[in-house]
């Protein structure tokens, strides 16, 4: 057992108040997600143009993915890495850690050359910060919901367990709407292209801004004290000394059911952020046609949609406390493998279809995302939580998040500009969650602090 350890096990707990775990729980993810963002809409509007040579669009925007799902796979050796230190020396340290390396990585994108200064290396640094990026957020998400789940009120577990979870569309909604107030201010005669002081500096304010709200975050954690599930642990004598082969050897299964379980949730997630923000400004005249809309208009589309996804994030919760986490998401899962059915139909309809397409992905999106908050930290013991947590979550990012944006424009591609492959893709993904939520057990009733 850990010196740290040790000397805490003599100590109880003691509580944190119920308004600053989820101030710590919310503020952390929405910087994070907020610092993502930040780098997934710039994966979609500057990048292309700025860190790749000059050539086939297509290409430079699936290059550009490609950087932006590099981030995923390093997302669970981040879950290793933080989940280690979670597991051992706390939760509220490894938080501080996780938020300090996201926000120095993105501040730093902010100030990298571009490719006509610096060539490849302007490229491979802007790969290693995102690889950093990724790192973080696989520590960040799993200690943000154990500080939540961990420290809930008896019965509110699923409740609170939707707080981390609101960072996302809140992170969202800053990060985007930041990027429109500079686009505005920069604005461009080619819908279809930023304007040359955007791509010169202005993509880069959203990036050095991230150091401000690092610094309220870290405030906020530093002044959290550790849950009684990781101090009751301590005190058994139940520290793992590798955290991570005490949960492959003893908890496998709970390992590939929860990377499962967060297949469609993180599919549909990309495509309605990432992939979308590209179908939805892609001329109706291109190689690759899309929908045409100026980056304004369906960027304001998709906040619509994001303030359902948040909303419903929210709600989502006391339906996972009262009706259980697996029937909720099964009767949830069941609808995105519908909805990925009703691309085509739905785009068809002009304007208000593509807004119904936007406000029904972001509402099933809160549905699905809200009671993981709760169900992922319950498949798993306290003094494994954080890393069967966080290995789950982030090996899912890649098998769903780090291919979903690539996958869906190779299929476009493929449909000629029909988004018809890329719903059925939604949809398979689905059907996977699916089964694996019908083998899986009920969560509500564990003992958080076992």
């Amino acid at each position: 057992m850990s010196t740290i350890a040790t000397a805490n096990a003599g100590h109880a707990a003691p509580a944190n108040p119920r308004s600053r775990v989820i101030l710590a729980s919310l503020v952390g993810t929405t910087i994070e997600f907020y610092d993502f963002y930040v780098y997934a809409t710039a994966a979609v509007l500057v990048f292309p143009h700025l860190f790749f040579p000059a050539g086939n669009e297509t290409t430079a925007l699936l290059a550009s993915f490609a950087v932006f799902g590099a981030a995923m796979v390093a997302r669970p050796l981040g879950a290793i890495f933080f989940g280690h230190l979670g597991d051992r020396r706390g939760r509220k340290i490894t938080l501080v850690g996780a938020l300090l390396t996201m926000g120095i990585a993105t501040f730093l994108i902010g100030a990298l050359p571009t490719y006509e200064t610096a060539g490849w290396l302007a490229t491979a640094l802007l790969v290693i910060m995102r690889l950093a990026q990724g790192f973080a957020l696989g520590g960040e998400w799993s200690g943000a919901a154990l500080v939540a789940t961990e420290n809930a009120p008896a019965g509110k577990r699923a409740v609170f367990g939707t707080f981390p979870q609101l960072g996302a569309p809140i992170g969202f909604i800053i990060a985007n709407g930041l990027f429109l107030i500079i686009a505005a201010l920069m604005p461009s005669d080619d819908p279809s292209r930023p304007s040359e002081a955007f791509l010169n500096w202005g993509w880069r304010i959203p990036f050095l801004f991230s150091i401000v709200m690092v610094a309220v975050g870290l405030w906020v954690r530093l002044n959290l004290v550790e849950s009684s599930a990781f101090e009751n642990t301590v005190k058994k004598g139940k520290v793992q000394k590798l955290p991570l082969a005490a949960a492959f050897r003893d908890h496998w299964k709970e390992l590939i059911l929860g990377t499962l379980y967060m297949l469609a949730t993180y599919v549909l997630f990309y495509l309605m952020t990432t992939f979308s923000l590209s179908y939805g400004r892609a001329a109706t005249t291109a190689a690759v046609p899309g929908l045409g809309y100026d980056y304004r208009t369906f960027v304001l589309m998709m906040i619509v949609g994001v303030v359902f996804f948040g909303i419903f994030t929210l709600v989502s919760g006391p339906w996972a406390d009262r009706w259980g986490r697996r029937k909720t998401l099964i009767w949830v899962t069941t609808g995105i493998a519908l909805f990925g059915l009703c691309w085509v139909p739905l785009l068809s309809l002009g304007t208000p279809g593509v807004l119904a397409w936007l406000i029904l992905g972001f509402t099933l999106m809160g549905m699905t995302f809200g009671p993981m908050g709760a169900l992922l930290p319950e498949l798993f013991p306290a003094n494994v939580r954080y890393t069967g947590s966080g290995v789950s979550y982030n090996v899912s990012s890649i098998l769903g998040a780090a291919v979903a944006p690539f996958v869906a424009v190779a299929l476009w591609s493929a449909g000629g500009g029909s988004p018809f492959w890329v719903g059925v893709y939604l949809s398979v993904m689905a059907l996977i969650t699916l089964g694996a939520l019908l083998v899986g057990k009920e969560t509500r009733n564990v003992d958080i602090d076992a």
